[in-house]
C-alpha cells in the first residue's frame, strides 16, 4: 500500500488537541484547541448579544444552558469541521473579509474609479522579422534598418531637381525567386525621410 504525500506541510502540520483536563478524560480522539477557542469566542458573542436591547430580548427567552452552553458548543463543533479551500474557518474568514474590504481596482496608491466605457486597443501594426523564406509587401519610412536574408535587387529613386516633379527619395527592394540567398543577411540603413518599398 502506497500513500502519496503532496506536501511535507500536511505531514508536520499536527493539530493540537486536549485529551484530558486534570483527571477528567475527554473524547478519546481529543478536543481540538481551535474548537475550544471557537467555543470561548462564541460564548463571548452570546453574552454580548444578550446585553443588547433588541437581540437580547429574544436570547433571554432561551434557557441559560441553551444560550450559554448548547449554542456556543454546537457552533464551535461546526466551525471546527468546516474547511474552506483546505484552510480552517478563521483563516478563510479573515481572507474573505480582507478581500471584501479591499478595493477592486487600484491606481497608484488608492482606489480608482470604474471606467464608464470599455477600452479597446487600436489597430495593431505587424511587421515581418525577416525569418521567413520570402519577402512580404510593405512600406517603411526612415530612419530605420531593414535586414534582408533572401536574394533580392535594389532600385534607388532619388529626388529630381525640379520642385514640382520632385519625389521623395525612396528605395525599392524586389525579391529574385529561384536565386540562391546570400550567405550572410544584408542590412539596409535608411536615412530620415527615405522610403523603403518591398515588393
Amino acid at each position: 500500500m502506497a500513500i502519496e504525500i503532496r506536501s511535507y506541510r500536511s505531514v508536520f502540520e499536527l493539530e493540537r488537541r486536549i485529551y484530558r483536563v486534570d483527571r477528567v478524560r475527554l473524547n478519546p480522539s481529543g478536543v481540538p484547541v481551535r474548537g475550544a477557542l471557537y467555543f470561548v469566542a462564541l460564548l463571548l458573542v452570546a453574552l454580548l448579544a444578550a446585553a443588547l436591547p433588541l437581540v437580547g430580548m429574544s436570547l433571554r427567552l432561551l434557557p441559560w444552558y441553551m444560550r450559554d452552553l448548547a449554542l456556543p458548543l454546537g457552533g464551535a463543533a461546526l466551525l471546527t469541521v468546516i474547511r474552506i479551500d483546505g484552510r480552517p474557518f478563521h483563516l478563510a474568514a479573515w481572507s474573505l473579509l480582507g478581500y471584501a474590504l479591499r478595493p477592486s481596482r487600484i491606481q497608484c496608491a488608492g482606489a480608482a474609479p470604474l471606467p464608464l466605457a470599455q477600452w479597446r486597443p487600436g489597430a495593431l501594426v505587424m511587421l515581418p522579422d525577416g525569418s521567413e523564406a520570402r519577402l512580404r509587401r510593405m512600406l517603411c519610412t526612415g530612419p530605420a534598418q531593414a535586414r534582408v536574408a533572401v536574394a533580392h535587387e535594389r532600385l534607388e529613386w532619388r529626388k529630381r531637381p525640379l520642385g514640382l516633379l520632385a519625389q521623395r527619395e525612396r528605395l525599392t527592394v524586389r525579391e529574385l525567386p529561384g536565386r540562391r540567398p546570400p550567405r550572410h543577411p544584408q542590412t539596409i540603413a535608411l536615412r530620415p525621410g527615405v522610403r523603403l518599398r518591398v515588393r
